[in-house]
């Protein structure tokens, strides 16, 4: 039995191409899949401000400096960090808005990120805690773009928080050029939906 952590975070519901992916993904996995979804689109992650940084902080919050803001924000954290440790596969829809990642996926990661539960510091440097666990991003895009050419777009970014968790098995498809015209746009939906139901 394989657990699924399927992420979402495009704001344009069925016509995002990003969700068309995992879909594509779900629909080729066995019978002995478990699949638990966050639509971060229809169940947003809070940002962080005052009220939630005392909850989410670290893995043991000080409570008397706690409010029922603080508490309220820590026991999604909690909720949200144990989703991520129970999964096997993470499934993560990652849309391209404006270079970066969605701010709603920033959000998620700001919560799972939990110093002493997800990640710890050691003399060696951060420790990613989130083992034996891999990653599927589907990710889509308006244009096209070099990952490797040092600008910080939305998949290192992605790949470095990621990475500091302890999930450095990661496999990218990318459908790219969305909006070089229908044509365009239709082939590299079809080789992405090609190549992600190859990962299932």
């Amino acid at each position: 039995m394989t657990k699924y952590l399927v992420v979402r975070s495009a704001a344009t519901g069925a016509a995002s191409v990003s969700n068309q992916l995992i879909d594509t993904y779900l629909a080729e996995l066995g019978e002995d899949a478990v699949v638990v979804e966050r639509n971060l689109d229809t169940a947003p992650v809070p940002h962080i401000n005052s009220g939630s940084l005392v909850g989410i902080g670290r893995a043991a919050p000080v409570g008397d400096t706690m409010t029922d803001a603080s508490f309220e924000a820590r026991e999604l954290q909690d909720t949200l960090i144990a989703e991520v440790m129970d999964a096997d596969v993470l499934v993560i829809g990652l849309p391209i808005y404006n270079f970066g990642l969605p701010s709603t996926l920033k959000s998620w990661f700001d919560y799972v990120l939990r110093a002493g539960t997800t990640f710890q510091y050691t003399e060696q440097g951060p420790e990613g805690l989130v083992k034996k666990t891999k990653a599927i991003v589907a990710q889509s895009r308006a244009g096209k773009y070099d990952d490797d050419a040092g600008v910080i777009f939305g998949m290192p970014h992605l790949k470095g928080l990621l990475g500091f968790m302890g999930v450095t098995d990661v496999e990218v498809v990318t459908a790219e050029g969305m909006a070089f015209g229908p044509e365009a746009a239709a082939s590299a939906i079809a080789d992405a939906k090609a190549a992600i139901a190859k990962l299932a």
